[in-house]
């Protein structure tokens, strides 16, 4: 008599996937698991489609095929698209500045400008590193213009933190209360030079001004830059009496 052939679930056919791969050696000298090495391949392949192709023009059959897992990996390893692209949004994230490290930054500092200074140093060192031009870089930059269908509540929480730094930061150099309307403009001019660096592309950049030089040796130089036209511009628009 002749057996059916079994149907393999998904969770099957991903670790069927997943097995098939000779093992590496992962971070930190550990041998990664097949299962870790497929997860994390698939996110920087997803990383890669996202950037150029956002959310909404993705597929899950496309990002398998081009990562050479079975069609089932994403649903066993992220539950489906969402969870796939949340995960990828978190690594773009961790890649450029997280928002525990400038938390940290932060409150490792005392006076207002001290912290200014950590707090836009790491931006800019993230920003004018090789990272920011990877698909980290530019599925952030389509994010922040046109943010995907899931970009959602999760990611929205992760910049309310970082918001709630800077207001803090900008709150104690103009002497007014965090939600005063002047700290929330002055957040928007101590933030727009960094969404320029995030947002225009490099070369145009470059072509424009060439003599900007916008490389990770000049992270440094262009930090305190930014740092002492923030304050300026900050204590320009304090001693404003028609904004008290």
């Amino acid at each position: 008599m002749t057996r059916k052939p079994a149907v393999r679930s998904a969770k099957a056919a991903a670790r069927s996937t997943s097995a098939r791969r000779p093992r590496r050696v992962a971070t930190h000298g550990r041998l990664a698991r097949p299962g870790q090495r497929t997860r994390a391949h698939l996110i920087e392949v997803a990383g890669q489609v996202f950037a150029e192709q956002g959310f909404d023009g993705a597929t899950g059959q496309g990002i398998c095929r081009r990562a050479g897992v079975n069609s089932a990996a994403i649903v066993y390893h992220f539950g489906g698209m969402s969870g796939l692209h949340r995960a990828v949004l978190a690594e773009a994230q961790r890649r450029l500045v997280s928002t525990a490290a400038l938390a940290a930054a932060v409150n490792a500092e005392r006076s207002p400008r001290r912290q200014l200074e950590a707090f836009l140093g790491l931006i800019v060192r993230a920003l004018t590193s090789p990272v920011s031009q990877s698909w980290a870089g530019r599925l952030f930059s389509r994010e922040w213009v046109t943010p995907s269908t899931v970009y959602g509540p999760t990611h929205d929480r992760a910049l309310a933190g970082r918001s709630k730094a800077l207001k803090s930061i900008v709150s104690a150099l103009t002497g007014r209360p965090a939600n005063h309307p002047l700290v929330a403009r002055g957040c928007i001019s101590v933030m727009a030079p960094c969404a320029l660096l995030l947002l225009v592309n490099r070369r145009k950049l470059q072509r424009l001004l060439p003599q900007l030089n916008v490389t990770a040796e000049s992270a440094p130089g262009i930090t305190r830059h930014l740092v002492d036209f923030a304050l300026a511009g900050l204590r320009a628009i304090s001693a404003r009496r028609d904004l008290r």
